[in-house]
């Protein structure tokens, strides 16, 4: 039996921010694997209908949705949505980030607020909009996709991110507690140094070449490689299904043990 047969997932950022695997595309995908009716959220239209077509070509069904996570009333419509075809709503995973390059005196007051409004304003938001549909179920899990910048310094100046991160895990940890008698599960994911399209969009710029930036990322591991979206998803997957149920208020790193090392030349 497949681990989330059955289970409706609501993935918000879904959609890949560029040519390849994301880490909303993957752990949509791999949800599905796993039997979950999955309804998959971004802002980016084009994007959302590429992880459904996905979906389908593996020969499963999903349900692609554009919304906005920095404005409450399309969350709540999309969540309006998927109970009126699914009835119910079993995971809720955040996977939308923003990276702002920048120290505080470098960054003004909109890039800031931006910052905050989508990397931890957005499980605000959708926790808002779900929780009480959990809580009436009985039971729920919510997956945050955070980042190991959110407990350590990555190298690269983005205090909006770090600041932004280090409250998702502990919006996170928040949630888990006050509702675990709720029958409601609440972990965090902190990705490492992950090869995603994102990285080539926000922070290849940060280096003189592309190369530059994934040879730099491999050595930063211990295991000598980033890792792929897919690690992300298959973690979220065991997170979201049963063999989890006794985990909840946990910021998980999936990391490649970078976040156990000193740092230190490989």
């Amino acid at each position: 039996m497949q681990r989330l047969e059955g289970k409706v997932v609501m993935v918000f950022g879904a959609g890949s921010s560029g040519p390849g695997w994301g880490n909303g595309k993957a752990a949509a995908v791999a949800y599905a694997r796993e039997g979950a009716r999955v309804v998959a959220i971004d802002l980016d239209a084009a994007a959302v209908a590429e992880t459904v077509a996905a979906i389908a070509f593996e020969g499963f069904q999903a349900l692609a949705v554009t919304a906005d996570v920095t404005d409450s009333a399309s969350v709540v419509a999309t969540v309006d949505k998927t109970l009126a075809t699914h009835g119910r709503i079993d995971v809720l995973h955040n996977n939308v980030g923003v990276t702002t390059m920048g120290g505080p005196p470098d960054l003004d007051e909109a890039a800031w607020q931006r910052s905050l409004d989508i990397n931890v304003g957005s499980v605000y938001r959708t926790t808002r909009a779900i929780i009480p549909q959990m809580q009436a179920q009985g039971s729920g899990v919510i997956i945050n996709i955070s980042s190991l910048a959110s407990i350590r310094w990555s190298g690269y100046p983005y205090f909006a991110y770090y600041a932004s991160k280090a409250a998702v895990n502990q919006a996170t940890v928040a949630i888990a507690l006050q509702y675990a008698r709720d029958g409601i599960r609440a972990n965090a994911i902190l990705p490492g140094a992950i090869d995603t399209p994102l990285i080539y969009k926000q922070i290849a710029a940060q280096y003189k070449s592309v190369e530059e930036m994934r040879e730099a990322r491999n050595r930063a591991i211990p295991t000598g490689r980033m890792g792929t979206a897919w690690d992300i998803a298959y973690a979220a997957v065991f997170l979201a299904s049963d063999e989890a149920s006794f985990i909840n208020g946990v910021c998980l790193p999936v990391d490649g043990g970078q976040s156990c090392s000193l740092g230190m030349p490989q």
